[in-house]
């Protein structure tokens, strides 16, 4: 019986270092073509919506000034947050720590009700392309 278990373990050893020696190793690639992408969209067919989507809100279309605007106001925002965190961090009393989490929360919230509005109107304008 002891012969037979040695068999077994080393055949399914084998076959296992077999697998993993034949096995084709092939870089993944995060690049998706428009076929697709257009099999993503139902077959809806026109991609001109689809140009500049996920990159940075569309900023590769603005001028120098407004891309400047854009990054100091993304600035300002982040350091606002950073400023509360440190803040609310650093806050012993109960009371003023609470305060200081639900005006970052309302940051927050401000800041996601924008974010939708604008992916909503970019949404709108995709589809009165198509």
């Amino acid at each position: 019986m002891n012969r037979i278990n040695k068999f077994v373990v080393f055949f399914v050893m084998t076959v296992g270092v077999s697998l993993v020696a034949f096995a084709v190793d092939k870089p993944m690639s995060m690049r998706h073509d428009k076929g697709s992408m257009q099999g993503m969209m139902k077959g809806k067919g026109n991609m001109k919506g689809m140009d500049g989507m996920g990159k940075m809100g569309g900023m590769e279309n603005m001028s120098p000034e407004m891309m400047d605007q854009k990054m100091r106001s993304m600035q300002e925002h982040m350091l606002k947050m950073h400023d509360l965190s440190n803040q609310i961090l650093g806050e012993n009393d109960a009371k003023k720590k609470q305060q200081l989490k639900d005006e970052q929360l309302n940051l927050m919230k401000k800041h996601m009700k924008m974010m939708k509005a604008m992916h909503m109107n970019k949404m709108q304008n995709m589809h009165k392309m198509n």
